[in-house]
């Protein structure tokens, strides 16, 4: 097996893996997402950050990562202006911010 090979089914498993999941209470819900993303997914999300659009990427990252327990997505495109103009941005930026780091309730509860 080539090195490609071990790097694509490496990469796979962590794609297959289980969610992280973080308790939004403002929001009556559970987010969840996967500790990992393609550099196609995370491509706009850098180009936003590049262009200094950093509320943006944010939204993006929302968009792209947030999860429900299925692994369907929570939002979809057409929910970009509702969610830069009327959601709490502080909490966006907490949702973000697990996503990003990785830290779900697991990571937080020390597990």
């Amino acid at each position: 097996m080539s090195v490609l090979n071990n790097a694509t089914k490496h990469f796979k498993n962590q794609l297959g893996g289980e969610l992280q999941q973080m308790e939004v209470p403002e929001w009556d819900t559970v987010v969840y997402w996967k500790s990992v993303s393609t550099f196609v997914q995370q491509q706009k999300v850098i180009q936003l950050h590049a262009k200094g659009e950093l509320v943006e990427a944010l939204v993006e990252t929302l968009i792209q990562r947030a999860l429900d327990k299925t692994g369907k997505h929570l939002f979809k495109n057409a929910d970009r202006d509702v969610l830069m103009r009327e959601v709490d941005p502080n909490i966006i930026i907490k949702v973000c911010t697990a996503i990003n780091s990785g830290a779900g309730e697991e990571d937080s509860l020390g597990n």
